[in-house]
């Protein structure tokens, strides 16, 4: 009788187990990991362009940091090509797990979308925001001889004659903000691309082509010493490394704001506790005094989100505002 009442008993238990397993989401089943597991290997920071550059600079800026906050060894792969879209398509292809991430700029995700026919991914869709990490806004100047000192009167310059104004290429963040500013100017606003910074840079101060938007990086020295003539910062604010030069908006033309920006992405479905810690990571990485000085010698201005969300609105923003960009100017996306 004893035997009996031992077997009904645990049938009765083996079957209490099942209905709460039924019932609560499978409670037997192993737990998913959590942020408090995370992170227990080396996480990589994808970088989508060559070593040097201001993506490449943040990146092992913040990788340091990162690696004493969080514990694990955090290393920066250079995946170069196609504008930086391959790298994006990796990382959108990734595993959702957090040991993979991203540390890139403006373009590949929110203008090559509009500007390229072959994008693979959706910038919308497939990533997961984490933080802004820096900005660099776009910086017009022009040769010394020219003869305007401010916006007004390099649009008086446009309005009499032809005023070319060089970029780092067709397409490009400086491109789209050239062709922000010759919406609201008028006049013959001549764009010259060349391929890259550098040689824009070079025949601007050589005489060549009047003036020369580009990332603040890429001049802001020779507007220090002279060799150019800084005009304005293509921004809502003056920037902390050229503090003495006017923005758009102060000059009366605030439609004209074009701000590179860098920041911390991985795929979409990346868990929720996950994207916290590494946001909250950043946002504690970004304080460290040697990382401020790095990132302040390539004209980076440190600049971080309140939020994963945030970051996430604040990209769909720009998204939205390239595109119509694009759309309005007509550029070619096969250029």
């Amino acid at each position: 009788m004893k035997s009996k009442n031992k077997r009904i008993t645990r049938r009765r238990i083996l079957q209490a187990l099942a209905c709460l397993s039924l019932g609560h989401g499978m409670l037997l089943s192993p737990a998913p990991a959590q942020a408090a597991d995370f992170p227990s290997q080396p996480i990589t920071l994808i970088v989508g362009f060559s070593p040097g550059g201001s993506n490449d600079i943040t990146a092992r800026a913040i990788a340091e940091p990162l690696s004493r906050i969080l514990g694990v060894s955090v290393v920066v792969e250079n995946k170069v090509g196609a504008a930086g879209m391959i790298a994006t398509n990796d990382i959108a292809r990734s595993k959702p797990d957090g040991y993979t991430l991203m540390v890139s700029s403006a373009s590949p995700l929110v203008i090559t979308p509009h500007t390229h026919d072959n994008v693979n991914y959706d910038t919308l869709k497939d990533f997961q925001p984490i933080s802004l990490i820096g900005i660099t806004p776009e910086t017009m100047a022009v040769n010394p001889r020219v003869p305007a000192t401010d916006l007004k009167g390099l649009i008086e310059l446009a309005r009499k004659d032809k005023l070319s104004i060089a970029s780092s290429g067709t397409g490009g963040l400086p491109h789209l903000t050239i062709e922000l500013f010759r919406s609201q100017a008028g006049g013959q606003v001549i764009h010259i691309p060349y391929k890259g910074a550098a040689p824009a840079v070079t025949d601007t101060l050589a005489g060549h082509v009047d003036a020369i938007v580009v990332d603040l990086p890429a001049v802001y020295k020779h507007i220090q010493s002279g060799g150019l003539k800084g005009i304005a910062m293509a921004n809502d604010k003056r920037s902390e490394f050229l503090p003495d030069l006017p923005t758009s908006g102060e000059q009366g033309m605030p439609v004209f704001v074009g701000v590179n920006w860098i920041g911390l992405i991985g795929p979409k479905n990346l868990p929720k506790d996950i994207t916290r810690k590494l946001h909250e990571a950043v946002l504690e990485a970004v304080k460290d005094p040697k990382l401020k000085q790095t990132l302040a010698s390539a004209a980076v201005e440190v600049s971080t989100s309140p939020s994963p969300d945030a970051y996430g609105a604040f990209i769909k923003e720009e998204f939205e505002k390239w595109g119509k960009i694009v759309k309005d100017t007509g550029i070619d996306a096969k250029q």
